[in-house]
């Protein structure tokens, strides 16, 4: 199934409230983020059963990378960071595709060849990220350069946290894309940690869209726990970088309400008091109530959307789970166009392992 193939259609006509999107576009931004952040409670649940090694959820930040990804076109690419279910599921990525990538099965587009959490997929222009941060930027600058050098009309979002803003990979990609108005759009889920850092201790600037001025481009803050001010924030940088004015910083503030990884305990630096206030402010549950004032939700729905998708995440994982491990061998795969003498010698080195560990067992 793909993410968001349930049709939604509002139960009576729009009041006349002031809205960007229509009545069925509403309720489509609402079903991405109830599905990502679904998807991501049943991969820590399998994380907890030994299933998954590694999981990095995006709960509490649905609306920043739902809200973003829905304002983009189709032929615009990607460079998400390690956090991202929203992005790939708002980006059509299918539930079945989404868990083979998590579990690393055979039938993963990336052939279990990167961390669970790390999506990519090249027919859906996401490009699959890595872990350093902020590495991907100037690669996502790069791809947007050459787009407006063959003049296509494209654009480039690159996501990140607030600690991205410190590094020296920021710098560099920011400065490069300010100088010749590359048309990329530099997107900050300020989620107020950097891992168990708070954003005070990393920066002396309290406005994170401020440094954006230090580059000579467009700096933007937007409350990033309110999808409709993230998509219209994300829409007017990317017609802004398609009419030649260069990049946009966009600073999403949120909070991240789970872990920063299935292997953080963040209450060792944070404290109940603070994620308790900060479940008041769940984007998922602002959204709902918004689209009940509006006429077109309500508790009844929301239930059977809900339980309809919990089946279709449970389906996809099980699917997923049935589908068999990559055999050693695919690890040297797709490394060099040639493989290299010493490949060949860590292949069958790996080969005498697995063949040792098999007469063992």
């Amino acid at each position: 199934m793909n993410a968001g193939s349930l049709s939604l259609t509002p139960s009576k006509p729009r009041p006349a409230v002031s809205s960007p999107l229509t009545g069925k576009q509403l309720l489509r931004l609402y079903y991405l983020m109830i599905v990502s952040r679904i998807a991501d409670e049943r991969a820590l649940i399998a994380h907890k059963q030994g299933r998954i090694g590694f999981y990095v959820p995006a709960v509490g930040e649905e609306a920043a990378e739902v809200g973003s990804v829905f304002a983009l076109s189709p032929e615009d690419w990607i460079f998400p960071d390690y956090r991202g279910s929203g992005i790939a599921l708002a980006r059509e990525m299918p539930l079945k595709i989404f868990f083979d990538q998590v579990l690393g099965n055979i039938e993963d587009v990336l052939k279990g060849h990167s961390m669970p959490s790390h999506w990519g997929d090249s027919s859906l222009n996401i490009v699959a990220p890595s872990s350093p941060i902020c590495t991907h930027l100037s690669h996502a600058v790069g791809v947007a350069w050459a787009a407006m050098m063959k003049r296509e009309k494209m654009v480039t979002i690159s996501y990140f946290g607030d600690g991205g803003t410190s590094s020296g990979e920021f710098h560099g990609a920011v400065n490069l894309a300010g100088v010749f108005k590359i048309p990329t759009i530099f997107f900050c889920r300020n989620n107020q940690y950097a891992i168990s850092v708070p954003v005070d201790r990393q920066t002396a600037v309290t406005n994170l869209a401020e440094k954006a001025s230090a580059y000579g481009i467009t700096g933007v803050r937007v409350d990033g726990n309110d999808v409709l001010a993230v998509y219209l924030a994300t829409k007017e940088a990317r017609q802004r970088a398609l009419r030649g004015d260069g990049p946009t910083f966009i600073e999403a503030v949120t909070y991240r309400l789970g872990p920063h990884t299935t292997i953080d305990d963040p209450m060792k630096y944070r404290g109940k008091t603070e994620e308790e206030s900060a479940w008041k402010r769940d984007p998922i549950l602002r959204f709902s109530e918004y689209l009940t004032t509006l006429g077109l939700w309500d508790m009844e729905k929301d239930q059977v959307l809900r339980n309809k998708i919990k089946e279709d995440v449970n389906l996809a994982i099980t699917n997923a789970k049935e589908v068999p491990k990559p055999e050693i061998d695919s690890l040297f795969e797709d490394v060099y166009s040639t493989s290299p003498w010493h490949l060949d010698e860590q292949r069958m080195e790996a080969r005498r392992f697995v063949a040792s560990k098999r007469q063992i067992q």
